[in-house]
């Protein structure tokens, strides 16, 4: 079912009240994305706001998307635009927050599990597979006891606000590469880093 047309997902809820939270770092890296292409994100009847180009120029056509759904809720967004636009499982990227990581580290994989994630279990079950790339974009643990919904569901420190834009910019290098290079090249940059 696939095509040379890519789909990225940048995972995050919809709002002006979580745009500066952890949780909504996908969505951050989608606007840099979109920037990059020089274009604006429209509505789509999919519940998700997109962009349709190419990556730089004579890139790969994509699709950039941030589903407008909460984040538990993604995979109806990012399994009808698939549909639509015919783009098979092996050409989709999904940008997301993961607790696992240290904050200002970018991890790159195709499948295994979801680590609790909700976004990411709701997009393997509307593909029906969880064998799609993921730029796991790190926003470390929530210190003491905190719960882990509240952690994401902050917005990032003052500290971290200095760095963000640079972690922003290497995950949306990474999408790059990974498009154009594929999963094994852009490991090599992003997990030596």
């Amino acid at each position: 079912m696939s095509n040379d047309t890519w789909l990225v997902a940048g995972l995050g809820n919809p709002g002006p009240g979580y745009a500066g939270n952890r949780h909504n770092i996908g969505q951050m890296v989608l606007d840099e994305l979109a920037n990059r292409a020089g274009s604006k994100f429209k509505t789509h009847a999919s519940r998700a706001q997109i962009v349709q180009g190419r990556m730089g120029v004579g890139g790969p056509r994509v699709v950039l998307a941030k589903p407008m759904t909460y984040m538990n809720l993604s995979g109806g967004p990012v399994g009808n635009l698939a549909k639509f636009f015919g783009i098979g499982i092996e050409n989709l990227i999904v940008v997301h927050d993961e607790i696992d990581i240290p904050f200002d580290t970018i991890k790159l994989k195709r499948g295994g599990g979801e680590g609790g994630h909700n976004g990411l279990r709701d997009i393997s079950k509307a593909m029906g597979s969880k064998d799609y790339l993921r730029v796991r974009t790190g926003v470390g643990r929530p210190p003491g006891r905190m719960d882990t919904a509240d952690w994401v569901l902050q917005d990032f420190s003052k500290s971290e606000k200095q760095v963000l834009p640079f972690l922003i910019d290497n995950a949306a290098d990474a999408v790059e590469l990974l498009m154009s290079q594929g999963l094994e090249a852009a490991q090599g940059k992003f997990h030596t880093a």
